[in-house]
């Protein structure tokens, strides 16, 4: 702040970037579409911001602040572009097309960005998702783009290192703008090439809301309204796909226990510890009908689901059960198999080693932990050595298991996850001593 300036009080400059957080994808999208660069369209999104805290503490939040905010980004674009208008031929062509849009377009592109379907949203998902790209490049670069994760929210995605995730994002932008690449949703075979990258990129946008992988906050409820927001125009565009309906269901079921995750005190509370009346009944009902609609169109045997229809059966296990002690942890265990088969991965084995120990005991999830000790990319991976204490608690090896959920919230990123690991090996003590 330079002499003379008059702060902006806290108040105010949380709600402007509150608002950014809001229009930011959207925005983000349209100026893709405008410039034809990824990178630039960021670049020009950020400047936006910088102009909205400037204006908005003296002028007040706009009624469209969408269309305010891509207002000043088209203008900043036909000045950057008109400086270097005699550098580049492409320049040129970006210069001519930013000048032919009217104010009143830039208005209509804020309209269809809040419309349900969502063109250019989707438009910019499925260009990051393009098959010039690696699978990794493309989740890396739809996640920081779309879902405003940071590098190291991803990395923790992605159980990879920040410098490697920072390179993969770099290279993508790049690679897209090179190609001159249109921001535009394909047709026909290409957008059924692109759709699992697509789906896999909104799930974990949604999963970063569900458990934040860093912070103070367990939750990002923002992060899990707009991936449900992508999953729900997929879904409009393609009724008869029946992994994104699959999507959509688990999302839906997934984000009917968002507000029993955490207590009052925002602590962490488990899915067999959560008030179950506090769960959203209609997104529940939400779910159950999407996933019937995707069963319906897969098949009738477990068998003949993809990974997502069988992720939203699991979830619907649990939804089903009025109380815990319902839980049909068999079919759990049983699906989790199957999923295995079409998905595997060593997160997956993670969940199945936990649904094997609820519905066969400790020592069976032991048993398959086990053979997970050597897998390189959970090492550091927190879930591992907390599923391994909670194990070891329930077959009664206490002394283990506080040495276990030591180490657990020692890697533990999340404040409330650390909390509630550090809790659970208290506990282990407690026990052993009564």
């Amino acid at each position: 702040m330079t002499a003379g300036e008059t702060p902006i009080p806290g108040d105010t400059h949380r709600a402007i970037e509150a608002t950014f957080r809001i229009e930011r994808a959207r925005l983000i999208a349209g100026l893709a579409r405008l410039v034809r660069d990824v990178g630039l369209a960021e670049e020009l999104a950020q400047d936006a911001l910088v102009m909205a805290l400037a204006e908005w503490p003296r002028s007040g939040v706009p009624a469209r602040p969408g269309a305010w905010l891509m207002t000043v980004a088209k203008r900043r674009a036909i000045d950057a572009v008109r400086r270097d208008r005699m550098r580049e031929r492409k320049h040129q062509e970006i210069a001519r097309t930013l000048d032919e849009v009217s104010d009143d377009a830039v208005e209509a592109i804020d309209a269809a960005m809040d419309d349900d379907l969502g063109d250019e949203l989707l438009g910019l998902i499925f260009t990051a998702c393009h098959p010039m790209l690696s699978p990794d490049a493309r989740a890396a670069l739809t996640l920081r783009v779309v879902g405003g994760l940071t590098t190291d929210e991803i990395a923790r995605a992605f159980l990879a290192s920040e410098a490697t995730i920072a390179q993969r994002i770099v290279r993508a932008k790049k690679a897209i703008a090179k190609a001159g690449l249109a921001f535009e949703t394909p047709r026909g075979a290409e957008r059924a090439a692109r759709l699992p990258s697509v789906l896999e990129v909104i799930y974990l946008i949604f999963n970063e809301g569900y458990a934040a992988t860093a912070g103070d906050d367990l939750v990002r409820p923002g992060l899990c309204l707009e991936a449900r927001r992508l999953g729900r125009m997929l879904a409009a565009r393609m009724p008869k796909d029946s992994e994104t309906l699959g999507l959509l269901a688990l999302m839906e079921i997934q984000a009917s226990r968002l507000r029993a995750r955490t207590g009052p005190d925002g602590a962490f509370v488990p899915l067999t510890e959560q008030d179950r009346a506090r769960w959203d009944r209609l997104s529940i009902r939400q779910g159950l009908d999407a996933l019937a609609r995707a069963e319906a169109l897969a098949g009738p045997q477990a068998s003949d689901w993809g990974p997502y229809v069988l992720q939203a059966a699991l979830a619907a296990c649990h939804a089903r059960a009025r109380r815990a002690a319902d839980t049909d942890w068999p079919r759990i265990a049983a699906l989790y198999d199957q999923l295995r088969a079409v998905a595997p991965s060593p997160v997956v084995d993670l969940n199945r080693a936990i649904a094997h120990s609820m519905a066969f005991g400790p020592d069976a999830g032991l048993r398959l932990l086990d053979a997970l000790a050597d897998v390189t990319v959970l090492r550091g991976y927190a879930p591992l050595p907390a599923a391994r204490g909670d194990f070891l608690f329930r077959a009664g090896r206490r002394a283990e298991a506080r040495s276990e959920f030591q180490a657990a919230a020692a890697l533990a990123r999340n404040l409330r996850e650390r909390d509630f690991l550090l809790a659970r090996a208290e506990a282990c003590g407690d026990a052993a001593r009564s």
